[in-house]
Parts: structure tokens; C-alpha cells; sequence
């Protein structure tokens, strides 16, 4: 993983290039989650990496390093009743958009994961992978991991029947056990469990 997309945008002529990614598309509840990032040119961040590869203790140790580090960042969310009335795929771009026009410092460009663009209000381009690429990427994998998982944690503590620490709202076994014994939350996605009785 190297700079090499952050600085082709800048022989460009762009100056202050974010990262964007998402987490938390999959699950039945909860919100999905964004963020940016602008990090400082060349900055080395050992053992940065797309967050779906690192362990827990290493997301949450590089989260604090990324925030004190950073330009500038911000964390996008859209909820779960976004997602029911827009589909996942726009409350996840809802969520980027939130996440960079939130930053305290102004990007210009933007390097997106994955294969599909968002509507934003700055240039931008997707990158497949873009979490394992550029840095940039990476960085905003991990605040957006870590940021969602910290609010299922908070929201396990809120309804512990749910058992949300355990799976963070993924369709689990478990998760789908506690749906049938408890009914549906208001921080579920209905759209997601249209299927349920078939399950």
C-alpha cells in the first residue's frame, strides 16, 4: 500500500484528497456507517490495512492514531430507517456525503472504495479493493468499522436481549434466534427481514 493514488490526484492539481469507505452495509440493524479522511502526505501508519483484515484490539489501537494524525476526518452515518426508505445503496451514499461534507477541513477530491460513485459535491474516483491501496482508504475502513462497532455496543447495552455485541447486527444464527424470540426493534431494517418467516 502506497500513496500512489493520493499523489497522481495531486499531480492533478488537487491539494487535500479524502478517503472514503463504508461498514456495516450487510447487517439487519443498525446504521450504516461512513467515513473521510485526509491524511498528511506520506504519512507512514504501521500496520494500516482494510479494516476487515485487522483484529479488533488493532482497529481500536490505529482508530485513536488515525484521529490524532489526520488533516481532518469525519464520520457519516445513515439509519436504519434511511435505509428502509431509501435502499441500502443510497443510505450508503448518503452516509459518504455526509462524511465529507463534514470535514472541518474541505476536501477537493475524493478516492472512493469499491466500483460504484456516490453523488458528491468534489471530483472523485472509485477504486476496487481501495481499502488494501491507498491509505486514505484504509484510514476511513477503520473509523467507520470502529466507529459502528462502537455504537452496537451501545446499543447491546441499551437492548442485551438482542445480544448485538456478539454479532453487531449481522445475520447471524444468533441474531436471527433473538428476532423470533424478542420481534423486530425500531433499530432494525424491515427491508431486511422481509424474508424472515422463511428463515
Amino acid at each position: 500500500m502506497d500513496y500512489s493514488f493520493e499523489i497522481s490526484a495531486k499531480e492533478k492539481g488537487y491539494k487535500l484528497i479524502c478517503g472514503i469507505d463504508e461498514a456495516g452495509r450487510g447487517p439487519l440493524a443498525g446504521p450504516v456507517y461512513a467515513a473521510a479522511v485526509i491524511l498528511p502526505e506520506g504519512l507512514e501508519i504501521e500496520g494500516l490495512n482494510d479494516s476487515k483484515k485487522l483484529t479488533e484490539k488493532k482497529r481500536e489501537a490505529l482508530f485513536d492514531i488515525i484521529k490524532e494524525n489526520a488533516v481532518a476526518y469525519s464520520i457519516g452515518t445513515a439509519s436504519a430507517r434511511e435505509i428502509d426508505d431509501i435502499n441500502i445503496l443510497q443510505a450508503t451514499y448518503l452516509a459518504m456525503r455526509r462524511a465529507v461534507e463534514g470535514l472541518p477541513v474541505p476536501a477537493d477530491y475524493a478516492l472512493v472504495d469499491g466500483n460504484r460513485m456516490p453523488p458528491l459535491a468534489i471530483p472523485a474516483e472509485t477504486i476496487i479493493k481501495g481499502d488494501t491501496k491507498s491509505p486514505s482508504i484504509a484510514a476511513a475502513s477503520i473509523l467507520a468499522k470502529v466507529s459502528r462497532d462502537r455504537y452496537m455496543y451501545e446499543l447491546d447495552r441499551e437492548l442485551p436481549e438482542y445480544q448485538f455485541s456478539k454479532h453487531k447486527g449481522y445475520g447471524t444464527a444468533l441474531h436471527y434466534e433473538m428476532i423470533k424470540k424478542y420481534g423486530v426493534s425500531e433499530h432494525h431494517r424491515l427491508s431486511f427481514l422481509k424474508n424472515l418467516s422463511e428463515k
